[in-house]
């Protein structure tokens, strides 16, 4: 683990050379979005997301991850937010032009800078966290889950010739078979209710002795196993359905805290340490901190620092 004295504090660096001063098999859980290729200039040498290709940014992404593997646990969770680009060509001469970003944040803003080219047709989805995700596993990553963020608010988009994006993706690796993880439930809905026809099939029996009546069910047999589901709620689903939130600090991408609560109770044990390799705004600090788990932050631009401890400061 970390030193006392380096948990619940935010580095302000590059991460992959903070990276390489923590102590391997440190760390109980990663949870982080970083930059999105050629979405944003943050305006700080070294950041990633302005690479000339996406072949050029993923191999450098993957190198920090290579770092994180290193100083995960054994039986540590990373969770990693990607979002993906449309790519586009002059309509004047067919050379390409800069890819087109789907948005995450509330904000439809977006910075004005010169773009690098996707170098694929007109329109083609650049397929970043595909490729992400193919890039993981072949250098030893297990991907347990590829989790659909389902925005429900998400912004109107000027395209008429496709389909609106609503989602974006949450992929959840380990480093082996067996790992931390407290299993999630969510309310049965939907066709998950016939369960309760199951039960038991004389509905007024079982009214009439209530409490008693579930007291004589055998606990290995397949009617307590049903009543177990109808208490505690189904095993959670990989399409969560998390509306976006406006933010008003100086930070264009900041996801909702509700995305990272689930992967901390899941994915870390109380008292662990989270990191958050691109820490940003701060949101994955201040959920860590919420849940009763430690945090290790690292951010490059000195400006997101600075907003991270104030929103952490204001939340203590």
């Amino acid at each position: 683990m970390p030193s006392p004295k380096s948990l619940n504090r935010i580095v302000c660096g590059d991460a992959l050379k903070v990276l390489r001063r923590l102590p391997a098999e440190s760390i109980d859980c990663v949870i982080t979005s970083p930059p999105y290729w050629s979405l944003r200039d943050y305006g700080v040498e070294g950041q990633h997301g302005l690479e000339a290709s996406p072949d050029e940014y993923i191999e450098r992404l993957c190198a920090v991850f290579d770092e994180i593997k290193r100083v995960l646990k054994p039986r540590g969770t990373c969770w990693v937010n990607l979002g993906d680009a449309y790519s586009t060509r002059s309509s004047k001469t067919g050379k390409p032009k800069h890819p087109q970003p789907i948005l995450s944040g509330a904000s439809n803003k977006a910075l004005d800078f010169k773009r690098p080219s996707a170098r694929l047709p007109s329109k083609c989805l650049v397929q970043l966290p595909a490729r992400f995700s193919l890039a993981m596993t072949n250098r030893g990553w297990v991907l347990r889950n590829e989790i659909i963020w389902h925005k429900p608010n998400c912004l109107p988009q000027s395209a008429r010739d496709r389909f609106t994006v609503d989602f974006e993706k949450l992929f959840f690796f380990v480093k082996q078979r067996h790992y931390n993880f407290r299993q999630q439930f969510e309310p049965l809905c939907g066709r998950d209710r016939m369960l309760r026809r199951l039960v038991n099939p004389d509905a007024q029996h079982k009214r009439a002795y209530g409490d008693r009546y579930i007291s004589t069910i055998n606990p290995r047999t397949a009617e307590a196993s049903r009543l177990r589901i109808l208490r505690r709620g189904r095993n959670k689903r990989a399409v969560w359905r998390i509306p976006v939130r406006p933010f008003r600090g100086d930070h264009f991408a900041v996801y909702p805290p509700e995305l990272i609560e689930t992967p901390v109770r899941a994915g870390c044990p109380k008292g662990g340490v989270v990191l958050d390799p691109f820490m940003g705004s701060g949101t994955t600090a201040l959920v860590a901190r919420k849940l009763g788990r430690n945090f290790v932050g690292i951010e490059l631009n000195p400006n997101y620092v600075r907003l991270a401890r104030r929103r952490l400061r204001d939340a203590a």
